[in-house]
């Protein structure tokens, strides 16, 4: 039976900047207590005793603090094993430390967190005098590429209370999907995968209870879009869509893309690529015994409840205005815009004419709750970044409140607005031709800007002389 937590509901929240809070999830958002003040390496070291040992004694010998370290077995080679290793780049000869690794690791990769002033090699150093000391953002979208296997947990690690726990053959089953994503790069086609058929019994289950109620509960920007995946992309009970076929179709609407992720995300990294119009998507599925229940987003909770939303040009740019608020911005600034996430995209209802609709990823996903946001019970509040960015929520049960959007235009104008509260010497816009962003900070960027808009303006005029509307 539903238990009534939706798939992004059973993971827990907290302001990563507290030094005194545990690790804390939310949904694709999780935030741990030394983000922003850590560099990660990746790197692979022969399978000898001992190997790992001289690796840490040249961080301890150079007073270097790591944060969190795994290992894996190459899939380059069977007698290597790989490492990933984040480092606190606050105190002791980080660099030197770095260095003295590089020499005796193989395919060493550098991927900062912060100001870029450890960039891997191919990477060029873009900071300019209004972004020098603000934590580093991605200006190019393969940039995604650097914090992509940043994850703060990885895909086969389960907690004792996941009900793949006990399941070795389930485990194995989410690391190899989490591979996927682990080696993918920007550009490449999304690996296919093969999904069996207890994987297409969950999902049987979970599509044929929520079809029951979208036409019901769910927007109407989303039940316009859902026929067409159906016909599109193979939405149907017995096949679970290919996360690159979905990409496609999602290009093709909105520009918005489909990026396979091993694990979860810290907040500032996930927004930074909705900036990008990327979407950090899973490719495993729930464990088969709790067919509506998952402590954690699956494949179900992204291909039902964020995807067909993506193809809709408004609340795509209403994503998109998220991300680019997060760019560069304090780490308070991250928490307030991760609950704004939170209470939109996640759960988030809209008002059409004289009802109320869901179209948050975490109520389309969930049978229970998306019945129950829509009655008396749960108190509704008009949307308003500035409050809601400070309501507190609950993460095991519904929630008892919702804000509600007039409209996702109206949501998205209120998300500029409040955008230009958030303290960066800097504005950003981005450049769809280029797929970058592009930091505007000087006279110049601004006159160009101008030239921009008037051509826009321009065409308008003419758009509109031709249809006699002027």
């Amino acid at each position: 039976m539903d238990n009534g937590i939706s798939p992004a509901k059973k993971a827990k929240v907290t302001n990563g900047s507290n030094p005194g809070a545990s690790e804390k999830k939310t949904g694709y958002l999780k935030t741990q207590t030394d983000p922003e003040n850590s560099v990660s390496l990746l790197f692979a070291l022969p399978e000898k005793v001992g190997a790992l040992a001289e690796v840490l004694k040249i961080f301890e010998s150079h007073q270097v603090n790591l944060h969190h370290i795994e290992s894996r077995p190459s899939k380059q080679s069977s007698s290597d094993f790989e490492f990933f290793v984040s480092c606190d780049n606050k105190t002791g000869g980080l660099k030197e430390s770095l260095e003295a690794v590089k020499g005796i690791a193989k395919n060493f990769r550098l991927m900062s967190r912060q100001t870029g002033e450890y960039p891997s090699d191919d990477t060029e150093k873009t900071n300019t005098d209004s972004t020098k000391g603000v934590p580093w953002f991605p200006k190019k979208i393969n940039e995604l590429d650097r914090f992509a296997n940043q994850i703060l947990s990885y895909g086969s690690e389960l907690d004792s209370d996941h009900p793949g726990f006990t399941d070795p053959v389930y485990r194995a089953r989410r690391k190899e999907l989490a591979d996927i994503a682990f080696f993918y790069k920007h550009g490449q086609e999304i690996p296919r995968v093969k999904y069996t058929e207890e994987e297409i019994g969950t999902w049987r289950t979970i599509f044929n209870e929520l079809t029951k109620l979208y036409k019901t509960h769910a927007c109407t920007q989303f039940n316009h879009v859902f026929p067409l995946l159906q016909d599109n992309c193979g939405y149907n009970a017995d096949n679970i869509p290919q996360l690159e076929d979905v990409s496609r179709f999602l290009q093709d609407c909105t520009g918005f893309r489909l990026r396979p992720v091993a694990g979860l995300l810290s907040s500032r990294d996930f927004l930074s690529g909705l900036a990008f119009r990327v979407f950090h998507s899973t490719q495993y599925i729930r464990h088969s015994s709790k067919p509506m229940y998952t402590p954690e987003p699956d494949v179900c909770h992204e291909l039902l409840g964020h995807v067909p939303l993506f193809a809709d040009p408004a609340f795509a740019q209403f994503s998109q205005e998220i991300g680019l608020a997060s760019l560069g911005a304090p780490d308070e600034y991250i928490k307030k815009l991760a609950t704004c996430y939170w209470f939109t995209v996640e759960f988030g209802l809209c008002k059409q004419g004289k009802d109320l609709k869901a179209y948050g990823a975490g109520l389309l996903s969930s049978f229970g709750e998306l019945q129950y946001c829509l009655t008396d019970a749960a108190e509704k509040k008009t949307f308003d970044p500035a409050v809601t960015c400070d309501q507190e929520y609950p993460i095991t049960s519904y929630q008892p409140l919702y804000f509600v959007a007039d409209s996702f235009e109206t949501a998205k104008e209120k998300m500029r607005e409040y955008a230009k509260t958030i303290p960066r010497p800097f504005s950003v816009r981005y450049n769809p031709y280029t797929q970058s962003v592009e930091v505007i900070e000087n006279k110049n960027q601004i006159i160009n800007l101008t030239h921009a808009i008037k051509g826009d303006l321009t065409l308008l005029e003419d758009a509109l002389s031709k249809i006699g509307g002027i």
